[in-house]
């Protein structure tokens, strides 16, 4: 992704520089098709000046080179991210930056170089006006949490059976019962972070593209944002 900056009329790709031994920002104009599509976000979106964002032009181009050898079949991606409006939110004036070292999540990029990752979120706009204009067809796009309970993930997740008065089957021992209801206990709260708006639930985003697909797209029944993408 691009790191750009709108400053009025002005548009400026930051990049990194060395001073003094450490590493620093350093922005110089915006050129090719980057300053392209940073002028179309700002007729589009609600840009003011001094806002700070990424554009990536890989994931799109990345989306175009499947779509030429997807005969028929279906791409179905995962990730964390916004359709475009979100994404270039007033609100979000420093854009989706992350990075994340040992479970610590944090902005710096120059603090642990090397050493962390360095994120940003998806425009997830950007990559199904491409699949369109691929022509591949939409078969949906929700949260993760629509996409996960719909494949049943809740069905999956069955408490473990009482220690006594089973009908068939070995009786588990009172430990042996103690014991697994910690494991389903562990395991519960693991799809509650999958789940979980305030976690992972809405955060993460499914879409999913195709090319003679004639059935319904399992996972995206219910719940379907593709009208918030095109």
């Amino acid at each position: 992704a691009h790191l750009v900056l709108w400053n009025g009329g002005a548009i400026a790709e930051r990049g990194v520089t060395v001073d003094n031994g450490h590493f620093a920002w350093r922005d110089r104009p915006a050129r090719g098709h980057l300053l392209e599509r940073a002028q179309a976000l700002a007729t589009e979106c609600e840009i003011v000046p001094g806002y700070l964002s990424e554009i990536s032009l890989a994931a799109p181009a990345w989306v175009a080179q499947w779509a030429a050898v997807l005969g028929r079949g279906a791409l179905l991606l995962i990730d964390y991210g916004f359709p475009r409006r979100e994404f270039y939110h007033p609100q979000r004036c420093a854009g989706t930056l992350m990075c994340h070292y040992r479970h610590h999540a944090h902005g710096d990029p120059f603090l642990w170089p090397g050493l962390q990752d360095i994120t940003t979120h998806v425009d997830f706009s950007a990559v199904a006006h491409c699949a369109l204009a691929q022509g591949l067809q939409p078969l949906g796009f929700v949260n993760q949490a629509r996409l996960l309970t719909s494949l049943g993930l809740l069905e999956r997740l069955v408490p473990p059976a009482p220690a006594t008065g089973a009908m068939d089957g070995p009786v588990a021992t009172p430990a042996e019962a103690a014991e697994r209801q910690l494991a389903w206990a562990r395991l519960a709260q693991s799809v509650q972070v999958l789940l979980s708006e305030a976690e992972m639930g809405e955060l993460f985003k499914a879409v999913a593209f195709g090319r003679g697909v004639d059935t319904e797209a399992m996972g995206f029944e219910r719940g379907d944002r593709m009208a918030t993408l095109v």
